[in-house]
């Protein structure tokens, strides 16, 4: 259930807007048109007849705030029974304030975004009319959106603007708090969407009390197994969706005193698991590192010991603590204003008595010297009087003086607290502005991680380019080498039938070689006959045959007898032989 002072702030814009003429009071036309406005918004059955019966004794002017409010209350707020949209409630308010306010078109934010500056305003400013928001709170909301945009707050230039702010009395309006952001005052150098996206986050925090948001792995009930999901933590409830968009919800787990959460070990493949028991279901749920883990671990269980204890959502509670130590500081300002005040009147009054006492010290000296010449008689007895008086004054005066002193001694206690105060108000702004700096030094982190991240993608592109290439090489080198080895074969094939037709002659010269030999030892064998026959001859008839001529050398002997060629014809014929060979395996 929303606040009441928070849902008064937004009719508040809305019911100035309707004020056209700014005295603080509209018809009773138009306040019927807003009543029903707001009924439909919150869900709350609109009575008609009601503002009638209510203003039914000033029928003839328009009603003013202080006379609204009692309906307000009594037939609008007071039936408020169940949770309502409070961004159409907002948006509704919005449409019928800013128009007649600001123009949006100048500035660089679009209307939505104004809008949502505007909402952060009403959440932000003091419960106070006409609403405005202090020096305190403006830093409060700037800091977190340059820190949402990943900048730092101008240190020198916000003081700059605390000194222009005193003219304004320390506070601005909603119309310039948008004028302000829209500008581009703190956020120079920087591109509209990221102001957009700033403001979003600061809106998402502030306004719809998302704590954290990212994805994680969720664990099924019924069919067990893992799927991503976009978590959103609220104060009492951890949403998830299909993705950052949040159109299609999945569910909701319902946070209360009862819940726990738990980290658990790794299984199933799944690392940085954590479980969040309640009271029917359980939910395991899988980080993507540990340092996500961590956090959600520390954001889910902070907003359960919240609802232990009844607290609201931290930057409420924030909001709350910063306005309970204003208030504090200034009823300590106040008191010591008004001891200083007291101190100072007290002061006042022992002069003025001092004064007194000096001025009568002053005329009885001129009367003792007036009376001088007749009391000369009574002398010693008034320089007796007299001493005795002063030794009476002095005392007073030391008396006086020394609680003068008894009241600087408790004034300066006050200071030296005062003093404590300024100093533990330092060391706080010191302890913020370090936890700052650690939160800009883990932002850098992560943005040093995406660029790395980026890189290592780029070279991996590249070397899958070159693996490519290389492949793409090895296919064109493996295509050449299977011709070369299908050259090869054939060669080989080439040599092979080479090889075989000659080891064919070969064994057909060795047969020859063989026939011949055979051949010349049968020649041999006959001449040896022929011989041993004509010796016979020779003996028995006693004649010698005369030598014939003819050729000297051995006559060649084939398989029909003597060769009819020479050696000569014979090489000539090994020649052309061997030739006709060689030609025959160049040719293969």
């Amino acid at each position: 259930m929303w606040l009441r002072d928070e849902l008064l702030k937004s009719i508040w814009h809305a019911f100035t807007a309707l004020d056209v003429d700014q005295r603080g009071k509209v018809s009773k036309s138009q306040l019927k048109v807003l009543s029903h406005s707001l009924c439909t918004v919150m869900k709350i059955p609109h009575d008609p007849v009601a503002l009638e019966e209510h203003f039914k004794d000033d029928n003839k002017g328009p009603l003013s705030n202080q006379g609204y409010m009692p309906y307000l209350n009594k037939f609008i707020l007071d039936k408020v029974q169940e949770e309502f949209d409070i961004l159409e409630f907002n948006k509704m308010c919005w449409t019928l304030c800013y128009k007649k306010n600001i123009c949006t078109k100048n500035l660089l934010i679009s209307d939505q975004d104004a809008f949502k500056v505007w909402c952060i305003f009403n959440f932000l400013s003091e419960d106070k009319y006409p609403l405005v928001i202090i020096t305190e709170e403006i830093e409060y909301f700037l800091r977190k959106l340059m820190d949402a945009m990943g900048s730092g707050l101008n240190e020198e230039k916000f003081a700059d603007y605390k000194l222009q702010l005193n003219k304004k009395n320390n506070c601005l309006s909603a119309w310039e708090l948008i004028e302000l952001v829209g500008m581009g005052y703190f956020s120079k150098g920087m591109n509209c969407q990221t102001l957009s996206m700033g403001i979003m986050e600061v809106f998402q925090e502030l306004i719809l009390d998302v704590l954290k948001q990212g994805y994680m792995m969720k664990k099924g009930h019924k069919r067990k197994n893992w799927t991503e999901r976009w978590f959103v933590l609220r104060p009492t409830s951890l949403s998830y969706y299909v993705c950052e968009d949040l159109v299609e919800k999945k569910g909701d787990i319902i946070l209360d005193r009862t819940c726990c959460v738990e980290s658990l070990p790794d299984k199933e493949g799944k690392k940085n698991l954590f479980i969040i028991k309640c009271i029917d279901k359980c939910f395991e749920i899988s980080a993507s590192d540990k340092k996500k883990k961590q956090e959600w671990l520390q954001a889910i269980q902070t907003c359960i010991q919240l609802l232990r204890l009844g607290l609201p959502s931290p930057h409420r509670e924030a909001r709350l603590r910063r306005r309970e130590l204003r208030q504090r500081q200034q009823s300590e300002e106040d008191d010591l204003a008004e001891r200083l005040k007291h101190l100072q009147g007290a002061n006042e009054n022992k002069q003025r008595q001092l004064e007194g006492m000096r001025k009568k010290m002053e005329e009885a000296k001129a009367k003792a010297a007036v009376e001088e010449h007749r009391r000369k008689q009574t002398q010693l007895d008034l320089q007796d009087r007299y001493r005795l008086d002063l030794e009476k004054e002095k005392m007073v005066r030391q008396q006086m003086e020394e609680q003068v002193a008894q009241k600087s001694s408790e004034l300066e206690q006050y200071l030296q607290r005062v003093r404590e105060l300024e100093d533990m108000y330092h060391r706080l702004e010191e302890a913020l502005e370090d936890e700052r700096q650690a939160k800009q030094d883990e932002e850098a982190v992560l943005k040093l991680q995406a660029r790395l991240l980026e890189e290592e993608a780029a070279k991996r592109a590249e070397l899958e380019q070159i693996h490519l290439q290389q492949q793409r090489a090895l296919s064109q080198t493996e295509a050449e080498k299977q011709e070369l080895v299908a050259e090869q074969l054939a060669k080989e094939r080439a040599l092979q039938a080479a090889m075989l037709q000659l080891e064919r002659m070969e064994r057909e010269r060795h047969g020859a070689l063989e026939q011949y030999e055979k051949v010349s030892r049968k020649l041999e064998r006959a001449a040896n006959k022929t011989k041993t026959w004509k010796d016979k001859v020779t003996k028995h008839e006693g004649l010698v045959r005369l030598i014939q001529p003819g050729a000297k050398g051995p006559q060649r002997i084939t398989n029909w007898g003597p060769a009819s060629f020479t050696d000569a014809e014979l090489e000539l014929r090994k020649k052309s032989w061997q030739e006709s060979k060689n030609q025959g395996a160049q040719a293969q």
